[in-house]
């Protein structure tokens, strides 16, 4: 079946039974959601989402998290995977936020890119959920899923695959998609043990029970 067929079916199969597909981090604003997607680079949400109330509370905005020296960040994210180089990223980046862009989180890829921390999956992140715009995050399920399914061809990195995505998704339909992939990845068609029994969406992958 060509990608976009599967694309055609998969998303009828989506809008029908998860009509509703957000992130799991906690967050309340555009800066929360920023710090966030950073430390979840390798770190699962549910590890980030117990270290970031505390991590909020003490640094509720990027002017307080500016003010201070990365060690005092590294205590509060610790228990998170390489706290010490995301502490000096999220430092930087709250001081670049307030004095390059007036403490505001900016919704273009090329100002996001200049943020300590941010590479291209955290970008696009923020831009589909804290902008909705057609952007596609690829994070390790969404590589996986894609190529599982059949979405791509031929991909040997993510920036691949999220140029293969944009081309068959509507672009009113990526930032949804996204956690579409993600959320299917993360509860069905994980790394080791596919369910692919239990998976809705089995009738149209390319690699049922195989282990890429």
């Amino acid at each position: 079946m060509h990608p976009k067929d599967i694309c055609t079916k998969i998303t009828d199969w989506f809008q029908e039974n998860m009509p509703v597909a957000e992130t799991e981090l906690h967050y309340h604003d555009p800066f929360q959601l920023l710090v966030a997607v950073i430390l979840s680079a390798q770190c699962t949400d549910k590890r980030v989402n117990m270290i970031t109330p505390e991590l909020f509370k003490r640094f509720p905005t990027p002017e307080k998290m500016a003010e201070v020296e990365p060690d005092e960040v590294f205590q509060e994210i610790k228990s998170c995977s390489y706290p010490n180089n995301k502490a000096k990223n999220l430092v930087g980046m709250a001081r670049m936020l307030v004095s390059d862009f007036q403490s505001i989180v900016p919704e273009e890829m090329e100002q996001l890119l200049q943020l300590p921390g941010v590479g291209r999956k955290t970008a696009n992140v923020i831009l589909s959920v804290v902008f909705n715009k057609p952007a596609m995050a690829v994070d390790t399920h969404v590589f996986r899923v894609s190529a599982r399914l059949g979405l791509t061809v031929s991909s040997k990195t993510p920036e691949e695959t999220e140029r293969q995505l944009v081309k068959l998704f509507p672009a009113e339909l990526l930032p949804v998609a996204h956690h579409w992939l993600i959320l299917h990845g993360r509860y069905v068609c994980m790394a080791r043990k596919p369910l692919c029994e239990e998976c809705g969406i089995q009738k149209w992958c390319a690699k049922v029970g195989v282990k890429i």
